[in-house]
């Protein structure tokens, strides 16, 4: 076996070139052909050909073989990989027979003499039939078997999915030796599969009996592979995995295989969003190609998890250029070395500077003159930004304004911002300055450059997001920290978001606010719950979860949609489009001058009762409160407490904490 083992490797390396592969391919099948002729004679002459047949055997076999070849050529037969021979070759291998035999026939009863036994031509299409499949067949299967008996042992492993997930990985483990694995068997919550053969290997049970199936048959690893699970069965076979306890992997979506490119693996971890049900957005491919192709296209915050995201993305649009703003140095130079790798072909150009500074962005567009603008620069971080008031209104509001206004010196056509859904009622900073600047930029469409914002609600895996967090804790031992055990989180995919603005920016005619429809909200606890799982772990006895109590300008769910603003449908199923308050013009300048005396003054009065009076319910949270009372109380309480902003109050109490 040994033996059979290296000649078939020997052969397989031999074929890793085409042209060999190729030639060794056409010469096999011309001897295919001329066996099958003289084995079709011997047949009808019971092994004893007549000395009158002679001639008729020469030529008959001769116009077989020329026959056959060209009609073999015509069918890309002499090119078909042979380790992994299937049903559709051998539909094609006898559609290729049946024609090259009635080519054959009619052409050796035209120009062969007589006597030409007709039967030779009805056995030689069984028998080249046969030897055409076997030849391959038999190939095939020697390179399973010594791919079988090469190396080490291959770990034991049970396919989860007895589909046609489970049949693409039976095939791979028997004969990809980078995927090498003993299939023990199958396993399928689907009662009518239970005891069927898939590919000669048996459906052993369900999920709930993997426990018991682990154990009997010494089982190594499970393979989940259904693809098209979503998050609530997903979850099942997850937890059915743990159960067994043993390791667990997973088959993406044929989608995710094919944005992985030459990095798409077979399987991979089970990831959170598997769990969760997050799938990746179809999107119209023609209209953003048409919106893309040959522009030059900016994207500021380019070195983050969107940012990033985005910029990849677009480039599989072919712009003529893609040019990334970002002030953080390092992260920048990474996205240019993994740009440059996997797009070489575009033009690509970093480009370190700030949203605040004007006249670098300035510089910026003289330099490219961008004629589509993603604006992802932006300070997310509640807490922080809590701490920060001036820097977020800094960069988030008269930042924004900066960008948007450079964009329409110079002639863009498009400008893009992506927002968050924490400028729906703020009760933070952060969301308070998000909602401004979604009131900013529609203040500025006036028939020229489109403007558009795009909400979002918590990105998985999303630089300084509650998942890495999770996972560093978690790695350390935990415990895992949650704020606490009501809160609510909207979630999706980081591929998810960027192709949201991508659709946003093809279908969006100025003015707009885009929202994606993101499912049922997630309990931060939960999440947590599931990741310690995930990792092989247990929750509160491996890995112990704490409730440290919400933080500064946190509330316990998110919304969508505030009260004055109403959902519209839009060609795309999962994307509604909110049409809502907004300002003037004139207002925007003016609050925009007073934002910017604030931060200029260090007045975080000022500062807040301006943002009050642009959001009227922004809830100031309860810390940023206390801090702004203490030099000049009446005056702020009578702001921040009134119906409305400006609306005359009493001269009274203190405000309420948390309003």
């Amino acid at each position: 076996m040994q033996i059979f083992a290296l000649l078939a490797n020997n052969l397989s390396a031999a074929c890793r070139n085409r042209w060999t592969y190729r030639s060794i391919i056409c010469t096999v099948q011309l001897v295919l052909f001329a066996v099958g002729g003289v084995t079709s004679f011997l047949l009808r002459f019971e092994g004893s050909i007549p000395h009158e047949m002679q001639r008729a055997l020469f030529w008959g076999t001769l116009e077989f073989v020329a026959v056959k070849a060209l009609v073999f050529r015509l069918y890309h037969l002499d090119r078909g990989l042979w380790r992994y021979f299937g049903i559709h070759d051998m539909v094609r291998i006898a559609h290729a027979n049946f024609i090259a035999s009635a080519a054959c026939s009619t052409l050796v009863l035209s120009t062969v003499p007589p006597p030409f036994p007709r039967s030779v031509l009805v056995i030689d299409f069984l028998v080249c039939l046969l030897l055409s499949i076997g030849v391959r067949a038999g190939m095939r299967l020697m390179l399973e078997v010594a791919t079988a008996l090469g190396g080490a042992i291959p770990p034991r492993a049970l396919i989860y999915g007895g589909g046609a997930g489970g049949s693409i990985l039976l095939s791979e483990a028997r004969s990809n030796t980078a995927f090498r694995r003993s299939i023990c068997g199958f396993i399928d919550d689907d009662p009518n599969k239970q005891g069927m053969s898939v590919n000669g290997v048996v459906v052993l049970g369900t999920g709930a009996q993997l426990p018991e199936l682990v154990a009997q048959r010494s089982v190594e690893e499970v393979l989940i592979a259904v693809p098209s699970a979503d998050g609530n069965r997903m979850k099942n076979m997850v937890q059915n995995c743990q159960k067994a306890g043993v390791p667990f992997r997973t088959m993406p979506a044929i989608v995710e295989m094919r944005e992985g490119g030459r990095k798409a693996v077979l399987v991979r971890d089970v990831a959170l969003e598997d769990i969760l049900g997050r799938t990746v957005v179809e999107w119209d491919q023609t209209h953003i190609t048409e919106k893309h192709r040959g522009k030059v296209v900016l994207v500021t915050g380019a070195a983050g998890s969107i940012g990033s995201e985005l910029c990849r993305q677009i480039a599989r649009f072919k712009p003529a250029a893609l040019v990334a703003l970002d002030t953080s140095e390092s992260p920048l130079f990474d996205l240019d070395q993994d740009m440059r790798h996997r797009f070489c072909g575009m033009a690509f150009h970093p480009e370190i500077g700030s949203v605040q500074n004007r006249q670098r962005l300035a510089e910026v567009f003289r330099r490219h003159s961008p004629t589509l603008v993603y604006h992802a620069a932006a300070y997310k971080h509640v807490p922080m930004m809590e701490a920060h008031a001036f820097e977020a209104v800094e960069n988030n509001v008269l930042g924004t304004y900066n960008i948007a206004q450079v964009a329409a010196q110079y002639d863009a056509e498009d400008f893009v911002m992506i927002s968050s859904d924490k400028a729906v009622r703020p009760t933070n900073i952060m969301g308070a300055t998000k909602r401004v600047a979604e009131l900013l930029i529609r203040s500025l469409q006036n028939g020229g450059t489109r403007y558009i914002s795009v909400r979002f609600g918590n990105v998985l895996g999303s630089n300084g997001s509650v998942v890495p967090t999770f996972q560093r804790q978690i790695a350390a031992g935990g415990p895992v920290t949650v704020t606490h055990p009501d809160m609510e989180r909207f979630f999706m995919t980081i591929p998810e978001a960027a192709q949201l603005v991508l659709e946003a920016s093809s279908m969006g005619k100025g003015g707009e606010i885009f929202v994606l429809d993101m499912g049922k909200p997630v309990r931060i606890v939960d999440l947590a719950r599931q990741l310690i799982l995930l990792s092989g772990l247990k929750p509160d006895r491996d890995i112990m979860i704490s409730f440290s109590g919400i933080r500064a300008g946190e509330k316990l769910y998110e919304e969508l949609n505030s009260a004055d603003e109403h959902a519209l449908a839009t060609p795309h199923q999962r994307i509604k489009v909110f049409n809502g308050a907004h300002l003037a013009a004139g207002s925007a300048s003016h609050h925009l001058a007073s934002l910017r005396r604030a931060c200029e003054s260090r007045d975080l009065n000022a500062l807040l009762i301006e943002l009050k009076r642009i959001v009227p319910d922004y809830t100031v949270g309860e810390d940023l409160l206390k801090r702004a009372l203490e030099p000049g109380l009446f005056r702020l309480a009578k702001c921040v407490n009134a119906e409305e902003a400006g609306a005359p109050v009493d001269n009274q109490v203190l405000a309420r904490p948390g309003i």
